[in-house]
């Protein structure tokens, strides 16, 4: 099957079928969308066809008629009949096809069916498939409206593309994207997704020089690593903002916490920002970011500078407010350029960034060119209201050169019909223009990651050396931690004990305290069945946790780790993405503050060093109140050889270290689960 989506997202020529004279129908909603493209054009109707009017019985005798080839077929057929009129259309020549009907795999059994059969004709014939069950496409830039919504036949022509899920995402956004002042290269909605993906329309975008800029929306993945493959591909010649749903759907838990965390929503954002994206929580986000990323991009950098100048204090204040909360730095002007701004404004006003004007005057632009031109500011944010008699916004950010060589996000206050007048100036210059604070610091927010992403490829590549493979079979903890002791990470002495005078014998060796489990590989989570005793000292009070654990047992007799953070870091086998690592605020209540930070494996330990910094608890790893501090390093190595042990051990399905310990000497696993592929849990 041919990988270029050309003739369905460009074709030459374009058929309806199941054409209908009936108003509320499909097929006449799709006649009267597709009237205005200018390409070849006809319609199919078996039952009532009527050639005077340009509508055929079959499609090979619209072909017949039809001055130009026609590459795609738009059936608005039932889905019964989808199959044989796609074998017709293939037939006659058509090389693309779109499916708007429902009834397919959300149907049950006999959905199911029509699916597969119209699955199988699209690839025996090499036809490319758009749906079933979706609204369609538009191309404004070639007059092509393939959609049943009216209204997607007025929308702006322009350079952001939407690649949606859903149908209605898909028109959804782009109404918002040109209420924004945007207009749209391309829109797809992809429906149930038969045969061309997110990932097919990704890699087609690469080569289009009409979109700057991509939304993409995701419910679900069937491929994680083609997808991935896909985003990184685009993201490195235009950026790709990404709106994910599920973020309630956690789905069943696994056996272990990095199963239950390691959600879906949770995986396929991490996934998508690993791979270059900018992900957003909401469309009215991503609608900002992408108002900005469509004009401007900052050139990679692992720390952008802010600069803001605000015309009013206090719009002011709320982007420097969020711009901390972000994490984005806004730093202090230099001395010269403080000095120049005190010969452009009052003295009363603050002039080391944010940069508040007082009421802008003649000198404005000047301010903006020189706030811009510091060395320490790589993108600015303008605030102002439309004041006429004061200053022209637009022609004050022309003035000062911002753009594409001086990026800049701009807000403009006031009435509506002011406001679009000046929108639509800044955005024909090249500069993003947003309606309020909130809005500006949403681009922001988005320039910089998608300037950080950019800055963090990998320059110390994967490990180089050779990872043992884990040992086939259920481990319990002594076995688990020998073998992560093999890979360099440390673990506490210990005594794997099969009877009680054993475990006296340990105690004596090691010296109290020490930590008396159960040692089963059977058993997950030790501490919920009271497999866990902590502190014991004496001989008395190892009895008493031998007998708490029960006869019987195996135990293991472990020396007590020093006091420090708890950590989980784990690797499983994601069932789309495949190998991911986790990695969180550990312990017990793991689960309970899901507090994690994901990748996809393997990965470098340049990569896993900076997944502590997205932990909402990452102050706790940084000396809090005299506390041990995280040698970063270190981390990345224990992240990395655990993915590449994992990425080396087919028959294992999981590894997890919770907890894993920092403490002032570094970090220490204190309790290890390997747990194999179900094919291998009973070898």
């Amino acid at each position: 099957m041919t990988t270029d989506l050309t003739p369905l997202l460009a074709p030459e020529g374009v058929v309806v079928i199941g054409a209908s004279r009936q108003a509320g129908k499909l097929g006449a909603a799709m006649a009267r969308s597709l009237a205005s493209f200018p390409g070849a054009r006809a319609l199919v109707n078996a039952r009532r066809p009527d050639p005077t009017e340009g509508v055929y019985a079959s499609v090979a005798e619209a072909a017949a008629h039809t001055d130009g080839r026609l590459d795609l077929a738009v059936l608005c057929v039932p889905a019964s009949g989808c199959a044989q009129a796609l074998a017709e259309a293939a037939a006659a020549g058509c090389r693309a096809a779109l499916v708007c009907a429902g009834g397919f795999g959300e149907a049950g059994p006999e959905g199911e069916e029509y699916a597969d059969e119209l699955r199988r004709v699209a690839r025996e014939t090499g036809v490319r498939l758009l749906g079933p069950n979706t609204s369609g496409f538009f191309a404004p830039h070639l007059g092509l409206t393939a959609s049943f919504v009216p209204a997607a036949g007025q929308l702006p022509a322009g350079d952001i593309a939407v690649v949606a899920a859903s149908g209605g995402v898909n028109h959804a956004l782009s109404f918002d994207l040109v209420a924004a002042g945007n207009g749209i290269s391309l829109g797809v909605g992809i429906g149930a997704g038969l045969d061309v993906t997110a990932a097919d329309v990704l890699e087609h975008l690469v080569r289009d020089d009409r979109t700057t800029a991509v939304a993409l929306h995701l419910e679900t993945v069937p491929d994680g690593p083609r997808l991935v493959a896909a985003v990184r591909g685009l993201a490195v010649v235009k950026p790709v903002v990404a709106l994910v749903v599920g973020r309630s759907d956690i789905g069943d838990f696994a056996r272990s916490h990095t199963g239950a965390l390691a959600t879906s929503w949770r995986t396929t954002r991490a996934a998508l920002r690993q791979a270059g994206a900018v992900v957003v929580d909401d469309e009215r986000e991503l609608v900002d970011a992408l108002t900005a990323l469509s004009r401007i991009r900052l050139r990679p950098l692992s720390d952008p500078g802010l600069g803001i100048v605000t015309a009013q204090a206090g719009p002011g204040l709320l982007l420097a407010d969020r711009a901390g909360t972000d994490g984005i730095r806004v730093p202090e002007l230099t001395t010269s350029t403080q000095h120049a701004l005190s010969d452009l404004l009052p003295p009363l006003t603050y002039q080391r960034n944010p940069v508040d004007t007082g009421r802008p005057a003649e000198t404005f632009a000047r301010v903006l060119d020189t706030t811009a031109a510091d060395p320490a500011v790589d993108l600015l944010a303008v605030y102002a209201l439309t004041e006429p008699d004061s200053v022209d916004l637009a022609s004050a950010a022309q003035d000062a050169g911002l753009g594409a060589d001086s990026p800049a996000v701009v807000v403009v206050g006031g009435l509506p019909e002011d406001v679009a007048e000046q929108r639509a100036r800044l955005h024909k210059a090249g500069v993003p223009a947003l309606p309020g604070p909130a809005a500006a610091a949403n681009a922001v927010r988005a320039l910089v990651t998608d300037a950080r992403q950019r800055a963090s490829s990998d320059t110390d590549g994967l490990p180089s050396e050779a990872i043992a493979a884990v040992p086939v079979g259920p481990l319990d903890e002594d076995a688990a931690k020998t073998f992560l002791a093999g890979l360099g990470i440390r673990t506490p002495d210990r005594v794997a004990c099969d009877n009680r005078d054993q475990a006296h014998h340990a105690l004596r060796r090691l010296g109290g305290p020490v930590a008396v489990k159960v040692l089963d590989a059977a058993i997950l989570h030790k501490t919920e069945i009271g497999g866990v005793h902590l502190g014991v000292r004496t001989a008395e009070e190892l009895d008493a946790a031998l007998d708490a654990i029960g006869p019987g047992r195996r135990y293991l007799v472990e020396a007590m780790a020093p006091a420090g953070v708890d950590l989980v870091l784990g690797v499983r086998r994601d069932p789309v993405f495949g190998p991911v690592v986790l990695a969180g605020l550990g312990g017990t209540a793991a689960e309970a503050l899901a507090d994690v930070a994901i990748r996809l494996a393997p990965l470098s330990a340049t990569e896993a060093a900076t997944m502590p910094d997205e932990l909402a608890a990452r102050a706790l790893l940084d000396g809090w109140r005299g506390g041990p501090v995280l040698d970063r390093a270190e981390f990345g190595r224990v992240v990395a050889a655990l993915a590449a042990a994992l990425a080396a051990s087919p028959e294992t399905a999981e590894i997890e270290i919770n907890p894993l310990r920092l403490t002032a000497d570094g970090l220490i696993a204190l309790d290890a689960v390997i747990v194999p592929t179900e094919e291998n849990d009973h070898a």
